[in-house]
């Protein structure tokens, strides 16, 4: 189940009927964390939670958003004059009604992820493979967890982009191939046949990601060790 961006304001505009969608929402976020999968639930319900603190603050987030009726035609410039139906009355105080309940819910919630994320980045184990080139913004991950001898081996790719006076760290990471590590095919071994096999980056920078325990890869491990990288190459 997911939510739209104003899903609190879509349909009747009713505390009761609002409240038995984000509870229906919440419960099947929380069976995703039970099974410790924690992606894209947790990024989604942040999402929500930012959206109505946003609303709260500002409440031409919803004037901007909300349904607009129509009031009359204006044949000359063939433009639609819409009567806005939204003002500071009944409908405002159960909207603000459903936003709070709705903001407690979902920050219990949140913590539950949060909690859960943090246990795993503590347990990551982030490390160089082998002397580490001046340009580390491109190489590869060797990523394993449990008790697997298989390594996962994935090409990243770290990008700047810039949004206003703010500066962000992207990471693109690619599935290259995987490999077996044991006491004869260590790390440096995987590591001198990637090169050889992808002859695109001579010199690359590789780094080891380990994880002691068995957890979902793609819900979890993998969108934890992309943002664990990127502090610690940056």
């Amino acid at each position: 189940m997911t939510l739209s961006e104003t899903w609190f304001m879509e349909g009747y505009i009713d505390f009761e009927l609002q409240k038995y969608r984000l509870l229906a929402y919440l419960q099947e976020v929380k069976q995703c964390f039970n099974e410790t999968k924690l992606y894209p639930q947790l990024s989604d319900i942040v999402f929500h939670y930012n959206n109505l603190v946003s609303f709260q603050k500002n409440k031409r987030f919803l004037q901007d958003r909300f349904p607009k009726k129509l009031d009359m035609l204006d044949m000359q410039k063939l433009e639609l004059v819409y009567e806005r139906m939204l003002a500071d009355n009944e409908l405002m105080r159960e909207l603000e009604h459903i936003t709070q309940y709705a903001l407690d819910k979902m920050k219990g919630t949140i913590n539950e992820g949060a909690e859960i994320y943090e246990f795993i980045e503590k347990q990551l184990l982030v490390e160089p493979v082998g002397i580490v080139p001046l340009y580390k913004n491109e190489g590869y991950i060797f990523l394993r967890y449990g008790s697997y001898s298989e390594v996962s081996v994935y090409n990243y790719n770290i990008s700047l982009f810039e949004h206003k006076d703010s500066r962000y760290k992207g990471i693109k990471m690619t599935y290259v191939d995987s490999r077996v590590k044991n006491s004869a095919n260590t790390y440096e071994q995987i590591k001198l046949d990637i090169i050889r096999t992808f002859r695109t980056l001579p010199n690359p920078a590789v780094y080891k990601v380990e994880f002691p325990l068995s957890i979902p890869f793609n819900e979890t491990l993998l969108p934890i060790a992309k943002r664990v990288l990127v502090r610690h190459i940056v």
